[in-house]
């Protein structure tokens, strides 16, 4: 089992960046597939983008051209570099992972079973 801790979180002006971190605790992410998802107050909660276990990314349309996700050595970190944010943008970011994740349902919410806490992101106009 893993445990997954976001940080990287804040406050930051329209066209600014943010990295958000996922550090995974309890194993390695080598044998799981990872992905972001985001959810605005009032709203419901949206694929942003996943690494599958073979390294293969699938993007959301509002999040492809602007954002990319790495990992970081040894597989115990995942990264969300968001560059050109947008007040759309403003949500609170998960970190997902799953050992049964698919090619069709990477961007399905109910395909990941374990979530860490979820970190802030607000951008300001």
């Amino acid at each position: 089992q893993v445990q997954l801790t976001e940080s990287g979180g804040g406050l930051v002006q329209a066209g600014g960046s943010l990295r958000l971190s996922c550090a995974a605790s309890g194993s390695t992410f080598a044998r799981y597939s990872m992905a972001w998802f985001r959810q605005a107050s009032g709203k419901e909660r949206d694929f942003v983008v996943s690494m599958r276990w073979n390294d293969e990314v699938t993007w959301s349309a509002s999040a492809k051209g602007r954002f990319t996700i790495s990992k970081g050595n040894g597989h115990t970190a995942v990264y969300l570099q968001m560059n050109s944010l947008k007040p759309e943008d403003t949500a609170v970011y998960y970190c997902a992972a799953s050992g049964r994740v698919i090619r069709a349902t990477v961007s399905s919410a109910d395909a990941y079973d374990y979530w860490g806490q979820g970190t802030q992101v607000t951008v300001s106009s």
